[in-house]
């Protein structure tokens, strides 16, 4: 399946897939996204800006701190890859995948605040999974692993205060 996906993008989408994933390397695109919402959204873009960020930081903990620290698992073979990008990879574990894992945890814990919000920034979101199989840097399982990590940490982050405020009342 990896191979097929990495193949079968016309290059009008490989190249927007490659755009959208050089912004978000480092979470930039996240935080780009928070700013916006954080001076546009009022009270609300606040509160969305603020667990977005909070869910990345949570997600990129548990993917790239914890995950591929547990998992030590090769990216898919150069071979597989019909393009260069292929060079352009982590040497990291490929398991799981670290930048899907904070685009899911992004998206997901700002759709509650601010649905428009979440709405958009689903398509980058879904962008960045696509890409990481595309370019050869994961295989399927690593982003599927990812986005799980992704939806658990917003999860959390969204819950944590209304857990504290329960057992401390």
């Amino acid at each position: 399946m990896t191979k097929r996906i990495a193949a079968g993008a016309p290059p009008g989408l490989h190249q927007a897939l490659s755009i959208v994933e050089e912004m978000a390397q480092g979470s930039k695109l996240w935080c780009a996204a928070a700013a916006v919402m954080a001076c546009t959204g009022g009270r609300r873009g606040r509160t969305a800006a603020v667990a977005g960020l909070a869910s990345v930081a949570a997600a990129q903990l548990l993917s790239n701190g914890v995950g591929k620290q547990l998992v030590e698992r090769r990216r898919p073979p150069k071979e597989w890859i019909p393009h260069d990008e292929v060079e352009d990879r982590p040497d990291s574990s490929s398991f799981p995948s670290g930048h899907t894992a904070a685009a899911l945890a992004f998206t997901a814990a700002v759709v509650p605040t601010w649905p428009v919000a979440g709405a958009l920034c689903a398509v980058p979101a879904a962008m960045v999974a696509v890409e990481r199989v595309q370019s050869g840097a994961h295989y399927p399982s690593d982003v599927a692993a990812g986005a799980a990590i992704g939806l658990a940490s917003a999860w959390f982050v969204r819950r944590t205060p209304h857990l504290v405020v329960r057992h401390l009342l």
